[in-house]
């Protein structure tokens, strides 16, 4: 993204003449990112969850409420999967003009990064379930950096 930005203002500021796709694809790529970045923060536990119930229960409560906030981000994934999906497919016979390629291709981040929302949602429920210590400390408890 940062080479197709950089060639981008070179031509529009050196050459005067930018070319069209530059913009169109700094952004497709930019949603990538963004997408893709919401994927991990799921993954790393960056995720929004009940913080201040987290803080009011006792720490017998703490699974359960996590296993809630599991329940309801694999829904969200779920449902970034199934409408992300039918929005690709509603749009496969447009066209982005600048880039050439199906409006879908603009879909195609979401229905990706709710995937892999929904695997990392799986993953972390069944290492719960199993009794693997997901999650690590309690939010009552002091850490120091």
């Amino acid at each position: 993204m940062t080479a197709v930005v950089a060639f981008q203002v070179y031509m529009r500021f050196v050459v005067n003449s930018s070319p069209a796709w530059t913009e169109g694809g700094a952004i497709m790529i930019m949603s990538w990112f963004i997408f893709l970045g919401a994927a991990v923060g799921v993954r790393e536990k960056f995720h929004m969850g009940f913080d201040v119930l987290l803080y009011v229960l006792p720490d017998s409560a703490l699974p359960w409420l996590r296993g809630i906030s599991d329940v309801f981000i694999f829904i969200f994934a779920a449902g970034m999967v199934v409408y992300g999906s039918e929005l690709a497919i509603r749009f496969w016979s447009t066209t982005i003009p600048v880039l050439g390629l199906p409006t879908s291709f603009t879909y195609f981040p979401i229905i990706v990064s709710g995937g892999l929302m929904c695997l990392f949602i799986i993953e972390r429920m069944a290492l719960r379930l199993s009794g693997e210590p997901v999650d690590t400390a309690s939010p009552n408890e002091i850490t120091e950096v």
